[in-house]
């Protein structure tokens, strides 16, 4: 099943989509679309809500992006923010510097959300590895403690809440080790960003996950893998960039987890939630993303969503 019957109302769903879902993943790359183009696309695709993707890409000055999201009729709903933590007080105050940047802008426009995503085990665009896929015992004392202190204080000093993203070449990626990081948080002060793409590429399933830790789930990312390539991609051990180059993320419906029964999980926790469109395509055809963003948008609206 892919879809809900069109009567079916997610009614505590809120839709959006990202700069991803158009190629984005860096503040300023030749291979992306201009952020006007995104905006106006986005816009153009059905969607009210969008995330501040990579911090640069769209205009950092409040008063500019106020004005350019308002007369498209658009509204924030998170900022994106990077992270090492599990290398220990040494980074905390580089990664504190980057988490204020975007807090700032993200409170300025209105956002209550900031996605935490871990620093990468092999690169995204190269795949070389940098370090072990692995955590010490210390490293996860590091990764769990910093993040609450991260999640306090961005709270306290912006009133936003953080949702850390498991992410593929992560260390918050399978199940094992997204349950062991959120068993070792405290959940007043994290919470989590299911992307039901990234959770199938590492082996999970979202529903379960919804289900057994419904109020850790702080917010949603869309996303499918084709499950025909991700078998490739494991057989082979391909990075998370080249794999993505290679279309392993694809368009609902057409691959795994099954949206519909994810959004009716999450409907079931009776909290309002963000549901946000994510299809890593970098690199892409800049006329790519339109069509795709317009038949996803439909098809949410026939689950209900």
């Amino acid at each position: 099943m892919t879809s809900l019957s069109p009567s079916s109302s997610l009614s505590r769903i809120r839709i959006g989509s990202a700069p991803d879902s158009w190629g984005v993943w860096f503040p300023d790359d030749p291979q992306q679309v201009p952020w006007q183009r995104f905006l106006d696309e986005v816009a153009d695709s059905g969607y009210e809500w969008i995330e501040l993707g990579p911090y640069g890409y769209l205009p950092t000055d409040p008063t500019v992006l106020t004005e350019e999201v308002g007369r498209r009729g658009l509204k924030v709903s998170a900022g994106t923010v990077f992270t090492g933590l599990h290398h220990g007080e040494s980074v905390w105050e580089k990664t504190w510097a980057h988490v204020a940047d975007n807090a700032v802008l993200a409170q300025a426009m209105g956002a209550r959300h900031l996605v935490v995503i871990p620093s990468f085990w092999r690169d995204d665009k190269t795949g070389e590895v940098l370090e072990s896929d692995t955590l010490t015992p210390e490293q996860w004392r590091n990764l769990t403690s910093l993040t609450e202190r991260l999640g306090q204080r961005v709270r306290e000093e912006y009133g936003l809440q953080i949702v850390v993203h498991p992410h593929a070449d992560t260390h918050i990626d399978s199940e094992e080790n997204v349950v062991r990081f959120l068993d070792g948080t405290d959940s007043s002060l994290v919470s989590l960003c299911l992307d039901t793409g990234h959770y199938a590429y590492c082996g999970g399933d979202s529903v379960k996950l919804i289900e057994t830790y419904g109020s850790r789930i702080g917010y949603l990312h869309l996303k499918q893998v084709d499950p025909e390539i991700l078998a490739d991609v494991r057989a082979k051990g391909t990075p998370f960039g080249p794999a993505v180059a290679q279309g392993v993320m694809c368009e609902p419906p057409s691959g795994v987890p099954a949206l519909g029964p994810v959004l009716e999980a999450a409907q079931a926790l009776d909290v309002d939630l963000f549901a946000i469109v994510e299809q890593d395509m970098y690199p892409c055809d800049p006329d790519k993303p339109l069509p795709i963003a317009q038949r996803t948008r439909a098809f949410l609206r026939s689950c209900g969503a």
